[in-house]
């Protein structure tokens, strides 16, 4: 699947480098989870893991045909780790 970024979530990033947010979208064990963003666009967040092990969750947007823009990323909270450790334990 194509990603493309918006310039502005690239220089968004926080703590992370595009490549792990590129690791989260092409891990192998992924949660995809259907969100809405802060201005009530709706977004498709990517749950997973870094190759390094690093738990992030990214924010993409369809456009058009098979291209996603992605649209922000972050570390997981604490709450949120743990839902997702218990969703890896079921995969």
């Amino acid at each position: 699947m194509p990603y493309e970024w918006e310039d502005w979530a690239l220089a968004a990033l926080l703590g992370m480098e595009p490549y792990e947010v590129r690791q989260v979208l092409g891990a192998r064990r992924r949660w995809p989870r259907r969100a809405v963003s802060d201005t009530g666009v709706a977004v498709l967040s990517v749950w997973a893991r870094t190759a390094a092990g690093r738990p992030l969750i990214v924010a993409v947007h369809h456009t058009a045909g098979l291209t996603w823009k992605i649209i922000g990323a972050r570390a997981m909270t604490d709450v949120e780790l743990l839902e997702f450790t218990r969703w890896e334990e079921t995969r």
